[in-house]
């Protein structure tokens, strides 16, 4: 294939939350002086304690400033905790704590890296009202994705929980979440369709992969500002080439590999802004389409197709080698073998 350097997107979800945490840091830079809100230092303490006081969140102490403690604690003004990242913390293993929802002022909540914290999102996240970025990846939460828990968080932006073990459907009511943008359930279990509707405002990001999913894609995924489509190692079927494909359309990433989608590719268009492209491992028919020559593609990938006829040939084909059309029906021409 052309490239397997993963694609970095124009407003990364991780380029966003350090933006968030650093503005969360200046204001504590300007209030060095004032120590942090005394019911968020004792929900932090029971957090520590929750997580069997991890060797990692040893400067956690009751007698110090929490806004100044390490890991990534950050606090607004006023000392309220507003942002908590929590990393690499091996030795833990436990349930997610439920004094996290005590952070009453908590905007921006991160979790990587800590697989020994297991059991479903605990019921306190529904005090979470002030939340926008939840990001956790690489855990071992289970249960069904925590829509009812998280609906009044009405400014929630980034949902985020990922290489995890979520089960169940994706629930509908993530639609009634105004601001959300970002969603990434990927490297999960869950099962049933895909519900419409669950992105809104600018440059949106759906991101479902390694799940189970089964059904068609849902036609309003095609609309609006929609950056980056990766649906890929599901069971997904359809035929989705009539609305997520188009000149005009903004998308740069669409990974929809690995499903069991069926479609004519001869006269679909594509985006020239377009970057990512990976229809490999579906039931693709037809002929490769001539508009892919105009597309400067850093990835493409057709192959484990049902695709025939002559490759297009001239521009920005050249760059896509032999194995990006491998194992397809009839394909012939460069850089395949010559035509009869």
């Amino acid at each position: 294939m052309s490239s397997s350097t993963p694609l970095i997107s124009s407003m990364s979800l991780a380029l966003l939350s350090l933006l968030l945490l650093l503005f969360s840091a200046c204001y504590t830079a300007r209030s060095s002086a004032a120590d942090c809100d005394p019911a968020d230092r004792a929900a932090l303490l029971r957090v520590k304690a929750q997580l069997g006081d991890p060797a990692g969140l040893s400067s956690w102490l009751p007698s110090t400033n929490c806004c100044a403690w390490d890991p990534s604690v950050f606090c607004d003004a006023a000392g309220r905790v507003t942002g908590l990242a929590l990393y690499s913390l091996p030795d833990v293993s436990a349930r997610v704590p439920p004094a996290l929802g005590d952070l009453a002022a908590l905007e921006i909540l991160q979790v990587d890296s800590v697989p020994g914290l297991a059991g479903p999102v605990p019921a306190s996240f529904a005090n979470l009202t002030r939340l926008l970025d939840l990001d956790i990846n690489g855990t071992s939460i289970s249960g069904p994705v925590p829509g009812c828990l998280l609906a009044g968080a009405v400014s929630l932006r980034t949902l985020v929980i990922a290489n995890s073990k979520l089960a169940g459907p994706i629930p509908a009511s993530l639609a009634a979440l105004p601001g959300l943008r970002y969603l990434d359930l990927s490297g999960n279990m869950l099962s049933g369709a895909i519900p419409p509707g669950l992105l809104h405002g600018g440059s949106r990001f759906l991101i479902l992969s390694n799940n189970r999913l089964t059904g068609e894609i849902p036609s309003d995924y095609g609309d609006g500002d929609v950056d980056t489509i990766d649906l890929s190692r599901n069971q997904l079927t359809g035929d989705p080439s009539s609305f997520l494909f188009g000149i005009t359309k903004p998308a740069v990433k669409i990974d929809l590999s690995w499903n069991q989608l069926e479609f004519d590719l001869t006269e679909v268009s594509f985006p020239h802004h377009l970057r990512f492209l990976d229809l490999s491992h579906n039931r693709v028919r037809g002929r490769v389409a001539k508009s892919l020559m105009d597309v400067k593609l850093e990835h493409f990938n057709v192959s484990y197709n049902e695709l025939c006829g002559e490759v297009p040939a001239g521009r920005f084909m050249s760059m896509h080698g032999a194995d990006c059309y491998a194992h397809n029906k009839c394909l012939c021409g460069t850089p395949l073998p010559p035509c009869n």
